[in-house]
């Protein structure tokens, strides 16, 4: 399985970003009930793997943060899942 993938605070984002097509920080924190910090490193990890695009803007003066599963994400994910069929049913 991919080991990105696998940590669990990471499939918890992607599970959660795969049924959006965006969300922002503050709903990934209180869905998720991470720490900031950890939302923030977890999710540096999945950019960096292209399975995630992070938006940084502003809304005025406030900022605001934007997660989107990438199609490559998308094609992970789901790559991932037939691992872990596969493993499930003794392959």
């Amino acid at each position: 399985p991919d080991a990105v993938i696998h940590q669990p605070t990471r499939l918890r984002i992607l599970m959660l970003l795969s049924g959006l097509e965006e969300a922002d920080f503050s709903f990934l924190l209180t869905t998720l009930g991470l720490t900031k910090g950890n939302l923030s490193a977890q999710s540096a990890k999945l950019e960096d793997a292209g399975y995630v695009q992070i938006t940084k803007s502003f809304e005025g003066k406030i900022p605001k943060t934007t997660y989107r599963l990438t199609e490559v994400g998308r094609e992970k994910l789901a790559e991932y899942w037939a691992a872990m069929d596969s493993i499930r049913a003794g392959r």
